[in-house]
């Protein structure tokens, strides 16, 4: 491990000058690292409804299709408008009540499918794609659509909120890192004793960023979410290893003249302490990768890398930076102007009694309000009110009484009477608006060979009949829940290999699949972290007493929404926890270890905790202070309740944990000492030297 830092030292030049070089593949390949604004894509691919989806778009070559409301506009004008959006690429079908576009003659059309079409002055327009919900090509052809039609006209539709989720996201995204950067430099300048190294940190940290970014192609694409989250979150839980690089260089470097030698044992000394601070963070995120719903392994693959590559670069980048500038750095110093806080630790060991009393209290009400948080499923829901899809989907359900459409898949060769029994069962089920199908449109009056080829191919490819049905329940609630499981009781009655796809039944998986997967992952992350407590202090009790307290910080966290009376985007719940456990625990073992320290070293147990809190206080505030600047703002200015919802979580959870450690751990220390001695190694051992208190510092 010597050798290691004396290497970094002596190559400093070349280091900084291959990290440089470093950043044109990183950037080529964030470039080329396509983003899926679709998150139903993560639901496992082995479920009926994500089977349906896969044989709509490979047999009929579609899988998404939009709903435009028009609002006053006359049918020569609607006319004119559909033919221009018929030459949109990838446009392959547009059924209206004024004209089908399929060679049916318009007096043939049955007056009741007309009629759900037309309400006044508003007419319903749907659009085919030849393409998927989420695909490039049919994002494209919805912002081309909309240069087509007119204000008049409200394009609505999964794929229309796609696009508009890209389109914010995207505008977005670089104001988070912007905003992440100014309040943790702010921080910085508040806790570091020079103005110059918290930019120091900041380009390590971003050259990390954007290696971890970059290698993201080796996959073909990341989630908006992970997109719009990696540098933020990377920023936050990696920023203690910069903090500790140089406390430990600041300190060596008052006990050697030589910079170089000072460095090389601080990068040693530094490689030693955030290998084992990083390991409970990655095992955060290698908890969401057990996810059924893989957009947890989408995120959680990220940020694993992301904390190793922060590490690497930590102490090999930042080292040679600071060697290059150690004398602008110096310059540029001052006193920190954060007060050192450890004078307190003797009053709160002292009425450890109060703090012990405070978490009874607290832990039932906590634990109740996390169990019961409101949580939406509906992806619009994370929206703005005013984007193009939202007020469309609005237009809808005024114009039309429409919240949803679901696709049926018949088997083709079912007899047209079963089909047309099916569809009126169908129709009568609450809240089924119009059920579409071939018969609804030509009436089963109309012979076989009357009805257009291109019509036929819409509707049926010769393995399944397609039907849409338009409900007037909203995606996720209780009622589209029930009306679907009614349609599936009707469809196994008539072809129990039929299939009812689509927005809503893809949801009521989803919300099946997070239910179990929130139970998997916090088993998972506890497991992990409390296995690495068990080796780094080879404790049998320690694990269950340090996972504890953090477990105390999430349910106050989690529980803050419930009584509040806060609805929760469904994957806070789900990843909230694991993250806090992973990036908070450290405070925990920081304090414990040098607990520990201090009990070897002869001390009793109110007087080694008083030490622990001394040594670890202003560490624990600064990393928690860095950790909440880097989340805070992000999730103030995001008008994405899901990105601004976790990054509240996120930074509110970095705050109570810190209060939680500091307050509640040394009266948890000093209550379960004996058992703590007697089930943990070490802590047995007595040295006869006179205890000397730990200066302060990172970990």
């Amino acid at each position: 491990m010597e050798k290691f830092g004396k290497t970094v030292v002596r190559q400093k030049i070349p280091i900084l000058i291959i990290a440089l070089l470093l950043l044109i593949p990183s950037v080529i390949g964030y470039i080329n690292t396509r983003t899926n604004y679709d998150i139903l894509t993560y639901l496992p691919k082995d479920i009926e409804t994500m089977k349906g989806q896969d044989i709509l778009a490979k047999d009929f070559g579609t899988g998404a299709f939009s709903m435009v409301v028009v609002e006053g506009m006359k049918d020569k004008e609607i006319t004119e408008m559909v033919d221009k959006m018929k030459e949109v690429p990838h446009v392959t079908r547009i059924l209206w009540e004024g004209a089908l576009g399929t060679g049916m003659p318009e007096q043939l059309i049955p007056e009741k499918y007309r009629s759900q079409l037309s309400n006044g002055e508003a007419k319903l327009i749907m659009v085919i794609y030849d393409t998927t919900l989420s695909a490039d090509e049919t994002m494209k052809a919805i912002e081309e659509l909309r240069e087509v039609m007119n204000e008049k006209c409200f394009l609505s539709g999964m794929s229309a909120i796609v696009v508009d989720t890209k389109n914010l996201s995207d505008k977005e995204v670089p104001v988070y890192v912007l905003i992440a950067v100014v309040l943790c430099m702010l921080v910085l300048t508040i806790t570091m004793d020079s103005f110059l190294i918290p930019i120091f940190f900041m380009i390590s940290i971003g050259f990390a960023v954007i290696y971890n970014l970059g290698s993201n192609v080796v996959g073909g694409e990341i989630s908006y979410v992970t997109k719009a989250l990696a540098a933020v979150l990377q920023l936050a839980v990696t920023m203690d290893y910069s903090i500790f690089l140089w406390h430990s260089y600041s300190e060596k470097k008052q006990n050697c003249d030589d910079k170089n030698a000072a460095m090389a044992e601080a990068i040693n000394e530094t490689l030693i302490s955030v290998i084992g601070s990083s390991v409970t963070t990655v095992a955060g995120f290698v908890a969401l990768m057990f996810m059924s719903f893989t957009l947890g392994f989408d995120l959680g693959i990220v940020m694993a890398k992301g904390v190793v590559i922060g590490v690497i670069c930590c102490v090999t980048i930042l080292p040679s930076m600071i060697l290059c500038f150690e004398g602008a750095i110096r310059r540029t110093s001052h006193r920190p102007l954060l007060p050192d806080l450890s004078g307190v630790s003797g009053w709160i060991v002292k009425h450890f009694y109060i703090f012990l009393i405070l978490a009874a209290i607290v832990i039932y009400p906590a634990y109740h309000g996390q169990a019961h948080n409101k949580v939406y499923y509906n992806l619009d829901s994370s929206l703005p009110e005013d984007l193009p899809s939202i007020v469309a989907n609005s237009k809808l359900l005024e114009n039309f009484e429409m919240n949803s459409t679901h696709i049926v898949m018949l088997d083709s060769s079912l007899e047209r009477k079963a089909v047309k029994s099916f569809a009126d069962e169908v129709a009568e089920v609450d809240g089924v608006k119009q059920v579409i199908s071939l018969d609804s449109l030509v009436g089963s009056a109309v012979p076989d060979e009357m009805i257009p080829d291109k019509l036929k191919e819409t509707f049926d490819d010769g393995e399944y009949k397609l039907m849409f049905i338009l409900s007037e329940y909203k995606v996720a609630t209780d009622e589209v829940n029930r009306q679907c499981a009614e349609i599936n009781k009707i469809l196994d009655k008539y072809d129990s290999k039929g299939m009812l796809i689509g927005e809503a039944p893809c949801t009521q998986d989803l919300i099946t699949i997070t239910d179990h997967d929130f139970s998997t992952v916090n088993t998972v992350s506890i497991l992990l972290v409390g296995l690495i407590i068990l080796f780094v202090f080879r404790s049998l009790s320690l694990p269950v007493i340090l996972v504890s307290v953090i477990e105390v910080a999430i349910f106050v966290n989690m529980g803050i929404p419930y009584y509040m009376g806060t609805t929760l985007p469904f994957i806070a719940s789900i990843v909230i926890g694991t993250i806090q456990l992973g990036s908070t625990v450290d405070y925990a073992i920081l304090m414990t270890n040098k607990y520990k320290n201090a009990r070897i070293a002869g001390l009793e147990k109110a007087a080694a905790a008083t030490e622990a809190l001394k040594g670890s206080i202003n560490s624990i505030i600064v990393s928690a202070l860095s950790f909440f600047a880097a989340t805070f703002g992000v999730g103030i200015y995001s008008k994405i309740d899901m990105i601004s919802s976790l990054c509240v979580l996120m930074a509110r959870g970095a705050v109570i944990s810190m209060f939680t450690v500091i307050l509640l751990l040394p009266a948890v220390l000093r209550l379960f000492d004996g058992l703590i001695v007697h089930t943990s190694m070490g802590f047995g051992k007595r040295r006869k030297a006179a205890f000397v208190p730990n200066q302060i510092q990172r970990g």
